[in-house]
């Protein structure tokens, strides 16, 4: 039968097959396997219950498989069968196995006789069989029926190419000898995925219901359709002998001696019959795994190497070992540290291309999201007027007021800062939220020890929750601070100093001409000096009655100007009713004139720009008092708004981040010990020992493999392919098929013309040759 390396390699692929399906992957190794493909009723299932010698597949009309059947067969002194969805359990009844075989395909396509491309695996032991993995396929239909999809052809026909189209699979064609070859459904698709028919093994089935005085000689010669495999004659038991309950081995005898008196077969009969097919497959598999060694040792050391890491914690496992919860937990604990840094500190291990988390959307929410909360309390601007206004007459009482208060300025800014502590609250409730969600990620990799993983995620969490009330405390106490004392002293608030700068005022020449000062504009009065020391002020001009208008451009002057004018016909500088102010550009006139309307200085035709309504008040001094505390207001507020953007990722970084990341450190493991006894904290989930079993055997089924590989390598002579065989005038001879079927002509295997004789085809292919055995 060959070397004993080759006899043990077939036997080492089931058991990859049953690692990989029992963990629940998909075998990424594309293991050398036999797939039967055939029609429907074309007596798949009666040649696999013949290699085994029992019955054990269901049977009946329309489609019965309806799931592929992975069927592993070995060699064994002992007879009985085993399922992999059904570990540790040993069939002896076959009966058993047919109802478990429909149970399970029910389990998962439901009783409509729909179909699915999930595998159950079988495996058959027995002394009657040699070692064998073949995968029984739905047959091919054209039509639904019951309540199947109208697709079920397309859907069997993908199924179907799932398997096939691998190089690693050889494909059984099955097609009953009283059908049209030449329409075999089997060989045609056959012919799609493996058009040099590399892999195609032929297997004609029901060659005793040929009509009398015909036969199929040529095509099992190979004569007709060849395939470099050529092809297999077998019969099956008839309905009737099924129905009979016909012993398969009395079935087996009747084929021996049909194939031996038949007059067409009787020299060819020691390569027909199941036991010769079987033998046969037997050694194409064994050989065609040989032919697939190097590619498959190539993929075997690929996936040992991606198992080496996962497998590295399990190779030292030791159950009975006192000791090992204990570094499994401090392992753990200290595991859960790094990761729960690293997400928050940022790391370049396993970085996440889908969406932000972790550190990188609490860095959102401290530069982006709280930010825009604040910018998100605009304030109403009507309705702010009013309440400075209210503020200042308020403060006045029954006096008149001729100077800006400073109480209502400090009475509205209060009123604003308190604003500023629901979106500081809501910040911290965002990074709340955000820490325990990345809690919650890195205790996944504790999802080994549930108990250990809920116990982890408790005490960190209810940690959290109470740095919260502190943190908020404490941003509080921020905002109560910003309210005990409102330093308009800050270097950054105008004050009443609106706008510094130089100007030039323009002067006839008889009253001395134009001249630069300096300008100092406050919220009360426009003052001008000799230089920016200061020290020496020529004039101080109240602001009240004031309007601005524009002034065109002197013809001789290179500057551009806007003139200051008293509303009530008064002299405004000297005995001018209003005064000329130049600068070098219209832009810094555009500013200029800005900073008058922030003093509350508007333009002479700007009878929109604050409308009665809008402060309660026609009097103008009020207008410009309620203009002055609106801008004292926003440039304190900015400053406010600065100082709590800097602060509260500072303060929420240090009471609560930080401090986390100083108790999973330091406090996490002691607060593990007093919750409860280590042993059940450190209990090992059914799933995760059940992982680590077949990872394990997996692992070491990989390295077995190899190991046998490389013997088999260095110890196995190859058996070539059979020759190409000459198939040029196959077209032809489906031409002539296609031009009876469309004559309506009854149509059989044995009724195609025989090819012209070729001295370089072929004959018959005898014994002593080993094209068939390959």
């Amino acid at each position: 039968m060959g070397n004993r390396g080759m006899e043990d390699l077939i036997p080492l692929i089931n058991k990859l097959q049953d690692a990989f399906s029992s963990i629940g992957q998909s075998c990424n190794l594309d293991l050398p396997q036999i797939a039967v493909v055939g029609g429907q009723s074309a007596g798949k299932s009666s040649v696999l219950e013949n290699f085994v010698g029992r019955d054990f597949l269901p049977r009946g009309s329309g489609i019965v498989t309806r799931r592929p059947l992975i069927l592993q067969l070995v060699n064994s002194n002992v007879e009985y069968a085993e399922f992999l969805h059904c570990k540790g359990r040993k069939f002896v009844d076959f009966d058993e196995v047919r109802l478990e075989i429909e149970a399970e395909t029910d389990r998962i396509t439901g009783s409509n006789k729909g179909i699915s491309p999930v595998p159950i695996n079988l495996r058959v032991y027995s002394p009657h069989v040699l070692n064998l993995t073949l995968i029984d396929l739905p047959g091919m239909t054209k039509v639904a029926v019951g309540d199947q999809p109208q697709d079920i052809e397309h859907q069997i026909r993908d199924m179907l190419l799932q398997f096939i189209t691998k190089e690693s699979c050889l494909i059984l064609a099955v097609t009953p000898a009283n059908t049209d070859l030449a329409n075999s459904d089997a060989l045609k698709i056959s012919k799609e995925v493996d058009p040099q028919g590399l892999r195609t093994i032929g297997v004609i089935t029901k060659l005793d219901l040929m009509d009398e005085g015909t036969d199929a000689r040529d095509i099992l010669e190979n004569k007709l359709l060849p395939l470099r495999r050529g092809y297999i004659g077998v019969v099956n038991r008839s309905q009737k002998d099924i129905d009979g309950k016909k012993d398969i081995r009395a079935a087996l005898a009747a084929e021996r001696k049909f194939f031996l008196s038949h007059p067409g077969y009787r020299h060819i009969a020691e390569r027909m019959g199941t036991p010769h097919l079987q033998k046969s497959l037997n050694q194409q598999l064994t050989n065609h795994i040989r032919d697939t060694l190097p590619g498959l040792r190539s993929k075997l050391q690929s996936q040992l190497l991606s198992l080496e890491k996962e497998v590295e914690e399990f190779k030292n496992f030791r159950p009975d070992d006192p000791t090992r919860k204990t570094k499994a937990l401090l392992q753990m604990v200290q595991q859960f540290g790094v990761d729960f840094e690293k997400c928050i500190e940022g790391s370049g291990d396993q970085v996440d291309t889908s969406n932000l988390s972790g550190g990188a959307k609490i860095n959102r929410i401290f530069h982006e999201r709280f930010p825009f909360e604040l910018v998100k309390m605009e304030f109403d601007e009507k309705e702010l007027r009013k309440e400075i206004s209210y503020a200042i007459k308020n403060i006045h009482g029954v006096r008149t007021g001729l100077f800006t208060p400073d109480l209502a300025f400090e009475a509205i800014v209060k009123k604003q800062i308190i604003k500023l502590k629901e979106p500081c609250v809501k910040c911290i409730d965002l990074v709340i939220q955000e820490l325990i969600n990345t809690v919650r990620q890195c205790t996944n990799k504790l999802g080994s020890y549930p108990r250990l993983r809920e116990e982890t995620e408790r005490i960190v969490t209810t940690y959290i929750r109470e740095r919260d009330s502190k943190t908020k405390d404490q941003v509080l106490l921020l905002i109560d601070i910003e309210l005990s004392y409102i330093n308009t002293n800050h270097e950054d608030f105008i004050g009443f100093v609106i706008r510094r700068g130089w100007l030039t005022i323009n002067i006839s020449i008889m009253k001395g001409g134009s001249k630069d000062y300096w300008f100092v504009l406050t919220a009360e009065s426009l003052s001008w000096y000799k230089d920016e020391e200061e020290k020496e002020k020529k004039y101080m001009l109240p602001l009240d009655n004031l309007k601005l208008r524009d002034v065109e451009k002197g013809f001789m002057s290179s500057k551009h100007g806007f003139g200051i004018f008293n509303t009530e016909q008064r002299n405004v500088y000297k005995d001018l009713r209003q005064i000329e102010l130049a600068c070098d550009t219209q832009d810094d006139v555009d500013s200029w004139k800005a900073s008058f309307l922030r003093a509350g200085v508007y333009p002479e035709k700007d009878q929109d720009t604050i409308t009665p309504g809008d402060t309660v008040s026609m009097d103008p001094q009020l207008e410009r008092q309620v203009e002055t505390i609106r801008n004292l207001v926003d440039s304190y507020i900015g400053i406010v708004n600065k100082s709590i953007r800097d602060l509260m990722p500072k303060t929420i970084m240090h009471l609560m981040i930080n401090s986390a990341k100083d108790f999973i450190h330091s406090e996490l493991l002691a607060y593990l010990y007093s919750a409860g006894d280590q042993g059940s904290l450190m209990e090992e989930s059914a799933e995760q020992a059940q992982r680590r079993d077949e990872m394990l055997r997996m692992y070491h089924a990989l390295k077995e493999a190899l190991v046998i590989i490389g013997d088999i390598s260095a110890t196995t002579v190859s058996t070539p392919v059979p020759p190409p065989v000459d198939d040029a005038w196959l077209n032809s001879n489906l031409m002539h098929c296609f031009s009876i079927l469309n004559k309506k002509q009854p149509f059989c295997c044995h009724s195609v013309r025989r090819p012209p004789a070729a001295p370089n085809r072929p004959t018959v292919i005898r014994p002593s040759e080993p094209s068939l055995l390959d």
